[in-house]
Protein backbone atom coordinates (compact mmCIF):
# COMPACT_ATOMS: atom_id res chain seq x y z
CA UNK A 1 0.00 0.00 0.00
CA UNK A 2 0.55 3.32 -0.30
CA UNK A 3 0.82 4.90 2.87
CA UNK A 4 0.74 8.48 4.27
CA UNK A 5 2.64 8.78 7.03
CA UNK A 6 1.71 11.91 9.87
CA UNK A 7 3.34 11.87 13.19
CA UNK A 8 1.90 15.27 14.21
CA UNK A 9 3.52 15.81 17.49
CA UNK A 10 7.57 15.45 16.03
CA UNK A 11 8.31 14.57 12.50
CA UNK A 12 10.90 11.99 11.43
CA UNK A 13 12.92 14.34 10.08
CA UNK A 14 12.67 17.26 12.95
CA UNK A 15 16.15 18.03 14.39
CA UNK A 16 15.96 17.11 17.71
CA UNK A 17 16.52 13.55 18.59
CA UNK A 18 13.98 12.12 21.25
CA UNK A 19 12.25 9.04 21.87
CA UNK A 20 9.25 10.25 19.25
CA UNK A 21 11.40 10.86 16.67
CA UNK A 22 12.56 7.48 16.65
CA UNK A 23 10.26 5.34 17.25
CA UNK A 24 8.27 7.35 14.43
CA UNK A 25 11.32 6.61 11.69
CA UNK A 26 11.10 2.89 13.14
CA UNK A 27 7.37 2.79 12.21
CA UNK A 28 8.38 3.89 8.63
CA UNK A 29 11.34 1.38 8.32
CA UNK A 30 9.04 -1.58 9.41
CA UNK A 31 6.14 -0.73 7.14
CA UNK A 32 9.01 -0.27 4.50
CA UNK A 33 10.51 -3.67 5.68
CA UNK A 34 6.49 -4.95 4.87
CA UNK A 35 6.73 -3.80 1.55
CA UNK A 36 4.30 -1.24 1.85
CA UNK A 37 5.34 2.47 0.49
CA UNK A 38 6.08 5.37 2.51
CA UNK A 39 5.60 8.79 2.87
CA UNK A 40 5.78 12.03 5.11
CA UNK A 41 2.50 13.33 3.80
CA UNK A 42 3.09 17.13 6.13
CA UNK A 43 5.56 18.04 8.52
CA UNK A 44 2.81 20.48 10.28
CA UNK A 45 3.64 20.62 13.71
CA UNK A 46 0.65 20.67 15.88
CA UNK A 47 1.71 20.70 18.77
CA UNK A 48 0.59 23.67 21.26
CA UNK A 49 2.08 23.92 24.80
CA UNK A 50 -1.50 25.93 26.03
CA UNK A 51 -4.76 25.39 24.69
CA UNK A 52 -4.30 29.28 23.39
CA UNK A 53 -1.64 28.29 21.56
CA UNK A 54 -3.61 25.73 20.02
CA UNK A 55 -5.94 27.95 19.00
CA UNK A 56 -3.61 30.55 17.48
CA UNK A 57 -2.39 27.36 15.06
CA UNK A 58 -5.81 27.44 13.90
CA UNK A 59 -5.25 29.43 10.13
CA UNK A 60 -1.86 27.96 9.62
CA UNK A 61 -3.83 24.48 9.77
CA UNK A 62 -6.31 24.98 7.77
CA UNK A 63 -4.21 26.35 4.93
CA UNK A 64 -2.04 22.86 5.34
CA UNK A 65 -5.48 21.18 5.09
CA UNK A 66 -6.83 22.84 2.02
CA UNK A 67 -2.84 22.13 0.58
CA UNK A 68 -3.30 18.29 0.92
CA UNK A 69 -6.75 18.42 -0.37
CA UNK A 70 -5.99 19.93 -3.98
CA UNK A 71 -2.96 18.46 -3.91
CA UNK A 72 -4.64 14.60 -3.46
CA UNK A 73 -7.75 16.25 -6.02
CA UNK A 74 -4.96 16.47 -8.55
CA UNK A 75 -2.73 13.85 -8.27
CA UNK A 76 -3.62 9.71 -7.05
CA UNK A 77 -4.05 9.32 -3.32
CA UNK A 78 -2.60 7.09 -0.83
CA UNK A 79 -4.64 4.01 0.11
CA UNK A 80 -3.51 4.54 3.81
CA UNK A 81 -2.93 7.10 6.49
CA UNK A 82 -1.39 6.24 9.40
CA UNK A 83 -0.75 8.64 12.53
CA UNK A 84 2.32 8.22 14.77
CA UNK A 85 1.61 9.41 18.52
CA UNK A 86 -1.89 11.81 18.35
CA UNK A 87 -2.79 13.27 21.90
CA UNK A 88 -4.45 16.19 23.57
CA UNK A 89 -1.55 18.81 23.00
CA UNK A 90 -1.25 17.46 19.02
CA UNK A 91 -4.18 15.64 17.84
CA UNK A 92 -4.08 14.94 13.95
CA UNK A 93 -6.49 17.83 12.39
CA UNK A 94 -5.73 16.57 8.79
CA UNK A 95 -6.09 12.55 8.56
CA UNK A 96 -10.33 11.70 9.86
CA UNK A 97 -11.27 14.37 7.56
CA UNK A 98 -9.15 13.43 4.60
CA UNK A 99 -10.02 9.60 5.17
CA UNK A 100 -13.89 10.80 4.90
CA UNK A 101 -13.42 12.50 2.05
CA UNK A 102 -11.03 10.58 -0.23
CA UNK A 103 -12.23 7.18 1.46
CA UNK A 104 -9.77 5.51 2.65
CA UNK A 105 -8.72 3.91 5.95
CA UNK A 106 -7.34 6.07 8.90
CA UNK A 107 -4.92 4.15 11.35
CA UNK A 108 -3.81 5.43 14.38
CA UNK A 109 -0.46 4.51 16.39
CA UNK A 110 0.91 5.55 20.04
CA UNK A 111 -2.61 7.31 20.61
CA UNK A 112 -3.83 8.30 24.19
CA UNK A 113 -6.18 9.79 26.01
CA UNK A 114 -6.69 10.57 29.21
CA UNK A 115 -10.26 11.19 31.09
CA UNK A 116 -9.05 14.41 33.50
CA UNK A 117 -8.68 16.51 30.17
CA UNK A 118 -12.11 16.19 29.27
CA UNK A 119 -13.24 19.11 31.74
CA UNK A 120 -10.19 21.26 31.08
CA UNK A 121 -9.23 23.49 28.66
CA UNK A 122 -8.39 20.86 26.58
CA UNK A 123 -11.16 18.70 26.05
CA UNK A 124 -11.58 20.46 22.17
CA UNK A 125 -8.10 19.11 21.57
CA UNK A 126 -8.85 15.71 23.30
CA UNK A 127 -12.18 15.34 21.42
CA UNK A 128 -10.26 15.75 17.65
CA UNK A 129 -7.62 12.45 19.29
CA UNK A 130 -10.80 10.52 20.25
CA UNK A 131 -13.02 11.49 17.47
CA UNK A 132 -10.32 10.44 15.25
CA UNK A 133 -9.81 7.25 17.01
CA UNK A 134 -13.26 6.28 17.15
CA UNK A 135 -13.16 6.49 12.84
CA UNK A 136 -9.92 4.29 12.77
CA UNK A 137 -9.42 1.38 11.13
CA UNK A 138 -7.22 0.15 13.87
CA UNK A 139 -5.87 2.05 16.55
CA UNK A 140 -2.55 0.40 16.98
CA UNK A 141 -0.91 0.19 20.83
CA UNK A 142 2.44 -0.43 22.51
CA UNK A 143 1.24 -0.79 25.80
CA UNK A 144 -1.78 -2.14 28.11
CA UNK A 145 -1.55 1.04 29.63
CA UNK A 146 -2.77 3.09 26.42
CA UNK A 147 -4.88 0.59 25.40
CA UNK A 148 -6.76 0.84 28.96
CA UNK A 149 -7.08 4.39 28.47
CA UNK A 150 -7.91 5.20 24.84
CA UNK A 151 -10.50 2.14 25.44
CA UNK A 152 -12.15 4.20 27.99
CA UNK A 153 -13.50 6.48 25.76
CA UNK A 154 -13.71 4.10 23.07
CA UNK A 155 -15.18 1.02 24.41
CA UNK A 156 -16.37 -0.30 21.21
CA UNK A 157 -13.30 1.15 19.36
CA UNK A 158 -10.89 -1.10 17.19
CA UNK A 159 -7.30 -2.06 18.60
CA UNK A 160 -4.21 -4.03 18.35
CA UNK A 161 -1.01 -4.01 20.23
CA UNK A 162 2.19 -3.91 18.66
CA UNK A 163 5.39 -4.59 21.35
CA UNK A 164 7.98 -1.70 21.37
CA UNK A 165 10.70 -2.40 19.04
CA UNK A 166 14.51 -1.12 17.95
CA UNK A 167 16.52 -1.87 15.23
CA UNK A 168 19.32 -4.40 16.50
CA UNK A 169 21.52 -4.81 13.60
CA UNK A 170 23.72 -2.32 15.54
CA UNK A 171 23.98 -5.09 18.29
CA UNK A 172 24.86 -7.49 16.54
CA UNK A 173 28.29 -7.52 17.32
CA UNK A 174 29.48 -5.85 21.21
CA UNK A 175 33.48 -4.53 23.02
CA UNK A 176 34.52 -6.15 25.35
CA UNK A 177 32.17 -5.12 28.72
CA UNK A 178 33.11 -3.74 32.06
CA UNK A 179 31.23 -5.11 34.56
CA UNK A 180 30.93 -2.74 36.88
CA UNK A 181 30.51 0.20 35.00
CA UNK A 182 27.07 1.47 35.10
CA UNK A 183 25.57 3.38 32.24
CA UNK A 184 22.57 5.53 31.43
CA UNK A 185 21.27 7.38 28.04
CA UNK A 186 18.68 10.44 28.63
CA UNK A 187 17.99 13.87 27.28
CA UNK A 188 18.51 16.50 30.27
CA UNK A 189 15.62 18.39 30.19
CA UNK A 190 12.81 19.38 33.00
CA UNK A 191 10.35 16.92 34.23
CA UNK A 192 10.24 13.80 34.41
CA UNK A 193 14.06 13.14 32.71
CA UNK A 194 15.03 15.48 35.58
CA UNK A 195 13.25 13.71 38.00
CA UNK A 196 14.59 10.32 37.13
CA UNK A 197 18.51 11.97 37.17
CA UNK A 198 17.61 13.23 40.91
CA UNK A 199 16.30 9.43 41.86
CA UNK A 200 19.46 8.11 39.90
CA UNK A 201 22.08 10.53 41.88
CA UNK A 202 20.39 9.69 45.42
CA UNK A 203 20.80 5.84 44.89
CA UNK A 204 24.01 5.80 43.74
CA UNK A 205 25.11 8.21 46.70
CA UNK A 206 24.04 4.98 48.96
CA UNK A 207 26.24 2.58 47.12
CA UNK A 208 28.88 4.67 47.48
CA UNK A 209 31.14 1.38 49.07
CA UNK A 210 30.91 0.13 45.46
CA UNK A 211 33.00 0.00 43.16
CA UNK A 212 30.81 1.56 40.52
CA UNK A 213 31.50 4.07 37.80
CA UNK A 214 28.50 5.38 35.79
CA UNK A 215 28.43 7.27 31.75
CA UNK A 216 26.25 9.81 31.18
CA UNK A 217 25.03 9.53 27.57
CA UNK A 218 22.41 12.75 26.62
CA UNK A 219 22.44 16.55 26.74
CA UNK A 220 20.01 19.44 26.65
CA UNK A 221 18.82 22.72 28.38
CA UNK A 222 19.18 20.99 31.62
CA UNK A 223 22.75 19.77 31.59
CA UNK A 224 24.61 21.99 34.21
CA UNK A 225 21.49 21.00 36.60
CA UNK A 226 22.15 17.20 36.38
CA UNK A 227 26.15 17.85 36.85
CA UNK A 228 25.22 19.26 39.80
CA UNK A 229 23.14 16.74 40.84
CA UNK A 230 26.44 14.45 40.75
CA UNK A 231 28.94 17.19 42.02
CA UNK A 232 28.74 15.58 45.45
CA UNK A 233 30.27 11.55 43.46
CA UNK A 234 34.13 11.47 43.40
CA UNK A 235 34.52 13.03 39.40
CA UNK A 236 36.68 9.99 38.86
CA UNK A 237 33.18 7.82 38.98
CA UNK A 238 31.13 9.87 36.31
CA UNK A 239 31.67 10.43 32.41
CA UNK A 240 30.25 12.60 30.52
CA UNK A 241 29.83 10.82 27.26
CA UNK A 242 27.06 14.25 25.80
CA UNK A 243 24.84 13.40 22.33
CA UNK A 244 26.00 10.41 20.76
CA UNK A 245 24.44 9.06 17.38
CA UNK A 246 22.92 5.17 17.53
CA UNK A 247 26.39 3.48 16.66
CA UNK A 248 28.02 5.42 19.23
CA UNK A 249 25.49 4.60 21.83
CA UNK A 250 25.47 1.20 20.99
CA UNK A 251 29.21 1.04 21.20
CA UNK A 252 29.01 2.20 24.90
CA UNK A 253 26.38 0.38 26.05
CA UNK A 254 28.47 -2.89 24.81
CA UNK A 255 31.22 -1.53 27.05
CA UNK A 256 28.57 -1.08 30.26
CA UNK A 257 27.66 -3.88 32.83
CA UNK A 258 24.22 -2.43 33.75
CA UNK A 259 21.93 -0.03 32.69
CA UNK A 260 20.77 2.31 35.45
CA UNK A 261 17.74 4.53 34.41
CA UNK A 262 14.41 5.23 36.71
CA UNK A 263 12.14 6.10 33.84
CA UNK A 264 9.71 8.34 36.33
CA UNK A 265 6.71 8.80 33.66
CA UNK A 266 8.09 6.56 30.62
CA UNK A 267 6.07 6.08 28.15
CA UNK A 268 7.93 2.36 28.01
CA UNK A 269 11.54 3.52 26.58
CA UNK A 270 12.75 2.92 23.80
CA UNK A 271 16.49 2.84 25.63
CA UNK A 272 15.97 0.00 27.53
CA UNK A 273 15.78 -2.29 24.68
CA UNK A 274 18.93 -1.13 23.58
CA UNK A 275 20.52 -1.52 26.58
CA UNK A 276 19.17 -4.81 26.48
CA UNK A 277 19.80 -5.91 23.15
CA UNK A 278 23.27 -5.01 24.57
CA UNK A 279 23.65 -7.81 26.94
CA UNK A 280 23.13 -5.21 29.91
CA UNK A 281 20.60 -6.19 32.82
CA UNK A 282 18.66 -3.20 33.82
CA UNK A 283 17.40 -1.55 36.73
CA UNK A 284 14.30 0.99 36.92
CA UNK A 285 10.99 1.15 37.86
CA UNK A 286 8.20 -0.62 38.07
CA UNK A 287 6.19 2.49 36.56
CA UNK A 288 4.23 3.93 33.26
CA UNK A 289 5.17 1.50 30.57
CA UNK A 290 8.75 0.32 31.82
CA UNK A 291 7.20 -3.35 32.31
CA UNK A 292 5.97 -3.63 28.42
CA UNK A 293 10.00 -3.71 27.80
CA UNK A 294 11.91 -5.08 30.57
CA UNK A 295 10.80 -8.71 32.30
CA UNK A 296 11.34 -7.98 35.93
CA UNK A 297 13.73 -10.93 37.37
CA UNK A 298 14.95 -11.99 34.35
CA UNK A 299 15.68 -9.39 32.09
CA UNK A 300 16.48 -6.54 35.12
CA UNK A 301 15.06 -5.45 37.73
CA UNK A 302 12.17 -3.45 38.61
CA UNK A 303 11.60 -1.57 41.61
CA UNK A 304 9.00 0.42 43.58
CA UNK A 305 7.64 3.48 42.40
CA UNK A 306 9.46 6.47 44.04
CA UNK A 307 11.21 4.16 46.48
CA UNK A 308 15.30 5.63 46.03
CA UNK A 309 16.77 2.77 48.60
CA UNK A 310 14.94 -0.23 46.78
CA UNK A 311 16.70 1.05 43.81
CA UNK A 312 19.88 1.82 45.08
CA UNK A 313 19.86 -1.98 46.52
CA UNK A 314 18.63 -3.70 42.84
CA UNK A 315 21.68 -2.01 41.23
CA UNK A 316 24.17 -3.36 44.41
CA UNK A 317 22.88 -6.98 44.11
CA UNK A 318 23.70 -7.06 40.50
CA UNK A 319 26.87 -5.23 41.56
CA UNK A 320 27.91 -7.75 44.19
CA UNK A 321 26.57 -10.70 42.28
CA UNK A 322 28.40 -11.60 38.75
CA UNK A 323 26.37 -14.56 37.53
CA UNK A 324 22.79 -13.38 38.02
CA UNK A 325 24.59 -9.80 36.12
CA UNK A 326 25.72 -12.33 33.59
CA UNK A 327 22.77 -14.53 33.75
CA UNK A 328 19.78 -11.76 33.22
CA UNK A 329 21.71 -9.74 30.51
CA UNK A 330 22.40 -12.85 28.03
CA UNK A 331 18.09 -13.22 29.07
CA UNK A 332 18.48 -9.51 28.20
CA UNK A 333 20.00 -9.55 24.86
CA UNK A 334 17.84 -12.96 23.72
CA UNK A 335 14.46 -11.35 24.31
CA UNK A 336 15.19 -8.72 21.90
CA UNK A 337 17.30 -10.07 19.23
CA UNK A 338 14.44 -12.59 19.22
CA UNK A 339 11.14 -10.88 20.21
CA UNK A 340 11.46 -7.13 20.16
CA UNK A 341 13.44 -6.82 16.70
CA UNK A 342 12.47 -4.12 13.45
CA UNK A 343 12.68 -7.58 11.21
CA UNK A 344 9.81 -9.35 13.96
CA UNK A 345 7.77 -5.81 14.48
CA UNK A 346 7.36 -5.60 10.74
CA UNK A 347 5.62 -8.81 10.21
CA UNK A 348 3.35 -8.21 13.25
CA UNK A 349 2.70 -4.51 11.59
CA UNK A 350 1.97 -5.64 8.32
CA UNK A 351 -0.37 -8.63 9.85
CA UNK A 352 -2.59 -6.09 11.95
CA UNK A 353 -3.16 -3.66 8.51
CA UNK A 354 -4.15 -7.11 6.91
CA UNK A 355 -6.32 -8.02 9.23
CA UNK A 356 -7.97 -4.34 10.09
CA UNK A 357 -7.47 -2.52 6.54
CA UNK A 358 -7.34 -4.70 3.96
CA UNK A 359 -9.77 -7.23 4.76
CA UNK A 360 -11.88 -4.43 5.14
CA UNK A 361 -11.37 -2.79 1.73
Amino acid sequence: MRVAFYAPLKSPNHPVPSGDRLMARLLMRALELAGHSVDIISEFRSFAATPKEAAGRRFAAEAELKRLRDDWTRKPHPDLWFCYHPYYKSPDIFGPALCREFAIPYVTAEASYSAKRDATEWGEQQRLVVDGAGEAAVNIVFTERDRAGLAQALPTGSFATLKPFIDTTVFETLPQAKPERLITVAMMRNGDKMQSYTMLAEALRLIGDRPWTLAIAGGGPMRADVERLFSAVDAHRIEWLGELNAGEIAHELGRSGIYVWPGCGEAYGLAYLEAQAAGLPVVALKTAGVPEVVIDGVTGHLTPSGDVQAFAAAVAALLDDPVRRSTMGASARHFVLEERSLKVAAKALDAILHTHVRQKA
